[in-house]
């Protein structure tokens, strides 16, 4: 898989998953030196192959060779949740199919502190180059697990003692009113769509996210990195 971009190429790097590395003729010293200490070798072209190569201009001047990014197990974000000691916290997505937020988001995960990501076959973009680039990176740190199902899924959640919230813009309850000081998973839908109605009755609490301006919604990467900066911050011993 190609990825390009300067902040998911030195991630992938740190996580030595890098192959091979094209960097566009002209680019500045001070980046070269970045990419010359993890002892890579490097190759150069003319940026309009790095541009015919990523399919955009957009590529800022490297692009990196990397395995195929690859699904995760529920298991693994249970383990990094018991290996840190703390409550576990996942972010399930439900229908989000467009590229940037779910990368936006699984950044958010990665960098605010979930355990993972978990989305449905069917109902979710892939993992691709896009998303890793709008991850940052994050990819490389992050489980993100598919599930065949999410309502059965949630049922498996449930019966092991998580609870489950899903956000809703109506919702009667703001995030300010829920206790997030137990094992938890955050249901976020599809822009526009939201939550579907099956998944909606499996939660155990709708929560909203208050607003004051005359826009009434929020991006889904948005408001997913609201409610887990909230969840996690309100537990005890977060400040």
């Amino acid at each position: 898989m190609l990825l390009y971009g300067r902040n998911p190429v030195l991630e992938a790097l740190r996580g030595g998953l890098v192959q091979e590395l094209l960097v566009a003729h002209g680019v500045e010293k001070s980046f070269l030196q970045e990419l010359q200490a993890f002892d890579i070798r490097l190759k150069f072209a003319p940026r309009i192959e790095l541009d015919q190569l990523a399919g955009t201009t957009q590529h800022q001047g490297v692009i990196a060779e990397v395995e195929d990014l690859a699904w995760a197990s529920v298991d693994d974000m249970l383990d990094r949740a018991e290996a840190r000691g703390e409550t576990l916290l996942l972010v399930l997505l439900d229908g989000v199919t467009d590229p940037r937020n779910f990368g936006a988001i699984i950044r958010s995960a990665e960098v605010l502190g979930a355990h993972g990501v978990v989305v449905e076959e069917r109902r979710s973009a892939p993992l691709s180059a896009t998303v890793a680039k709008a991850a940052a990176g994050a990819t490389s740190f992050l489980p993100v697990a598919q599930v065949k199902n999410l309502p059965r899924f949630i049922d498996a959640l449930k019966e092991d003692g998580v609870w489950i919230y899903g956000a809703a813009g109506e919702a009667a309850r703001d995030l300010r009113q829920l206790d997030y000081d137990r094992r938890l998973a955050l249901v976020i839908g599809a822009e526009g769509e939201g939550l579907r109605r099956l998944v909606r009755e499996k939660c155990d609490e709708l929560v909203s996210i208050p607003v004051r301006g005359q826009v009434q919604s929020l991006n889904a990467s948005v408001a997913a990195s609201i409610l887990i900066y909230h969840a996690l911050a309100s537990r005890p011993g977060s400040r």
